[in-house]
């Protein structure tokens, strides 16, 4: 199968990105980066969480930033939902995608949220019945979809039945996620395949860590088969907090990279991109991540 001629990407640093970090992230800071991104030509930005502040401490300010961004015509903000309360609180600020998850490792399931992998997804029914009567996209992602801190390798029959449950509650679109980085490229495949039998080409998506440095390569991988949606943090911000050692996401500076170099439209400004990528790690008092990010950084000096 021929590579696409565009990719659709989808920016999850403001959240997936830095809903772990440590140390307090300002609300001004969150909503610049947003801008940033905007700025440099993402059209697809995960924003924050509507999770208990318990939790999730980083995201304890989801009302401010979605209230205080700008939200440009053509941009679709989506935001992460864990249940129908959470939907309720952010349903004033409207976002244009909810994101609900399920983990395709039971023991990751239950040490996560304290529940089966069935269990959780029959939660997020009220949640996508209540999105969609809305107008309001649903997006479903599949965590630990090629390996667990706890379970170890994951068997692609484990994505295709979380995928098949999602699609049985009414999710337009799945993401297979590789929560711990330990996928490689072939396995990859196998597990895109087992979203694929319940989901059209054009509503499966890859979301890659890169603890093994394997992330890029994966995403060749999902390209070779037809995939052209896919999710990257800037400056390789996130990580897992239940996986020792996981690293964060694709940098979105390395992926562009890659994508350009291929002759694939993504929209994006690298440049401009580069520039979120390091103010967002000065904000955080630490290196980008990328290495793409990095080495045009030091070009420019």
């Amino acid at each position: 199968m021929p590579l696409p001629a565009r990719v659709r990407l989808v920016e999850v640093g403001p959240r997936d990105g830095l809903q772990n970090e440590p140390q307090p992230v300002p609300t001004a800071v969150k909503i610049e980066l947003v801008h940033r991104l905007q700025a440099a030509g993402a059209r697809d930005i995960e924003v924050t969480s509507f999770v208990s502040p318990h939790w999730v401490p980083q995201m304890a300010d989801n009302a401010q930033v979605m209230a205080g961004m700008e939200r440009p015509a053509g941009v679709r903000h989506a935001v992460l939902i864990p249940n129908l309360r959470g939907f309720e609180r952010a349903l004033p600020y409207r976002p244009d995608e909810v994101v609900v998850f399920g983990a395709a490792s039971e023991t990751f399931s239950q040490k996560n949220i304290n529940c089966s992998v069935a269990q959780s997804i029959e939660r997020f029914a009220p949640v996508v019945q209540a999105a969609r009567a809305e107008g309001i996209a649903v997006r479903g992602a599949i965590s630990c979809a090629l390996g667990c801190p706890y379970e170890g390798a994951i068997d692609p029959a484990q994505v295709g039945e979380v995928a098949g449950r999602m699609k049985a509650i009414g999710v337009q679109h799945v993401g297979v996620a590789d929560t711990i980085g330990v996928g490689t490229p072939r396995a990859v495949q196998r597990a895109l395949e087992a979203a694929l039998r319940h989901f059209d080409l054009d509503d499966v998506s890859g979301h890659f860590h890169d603890t093994y440095g394997q992330a890029l390569a994966n995403t060749y991988a999902a390209l070779e088969m037809g995939i052209w949606q896919f999710d990257a943090a800037v400056a390789g911000l996130g990580g897992c907090p239940y996986a020792k050692g996981a690293t964060g996401n694709v940098a979105t500076e390395d992926l562009v990279y890659m994508l350009h170099g291929l002759g694939i439209d993504t929209g994006i400004d690298l440049d401009a991109l580069v520039d979120a990528g390091l103010y967002i790690s000065q904000c955080l008092g630490r290196p980008s991540q990328s290495r793409a990010g990095t080495a045009i950084a030091r070009k420019r000096t």
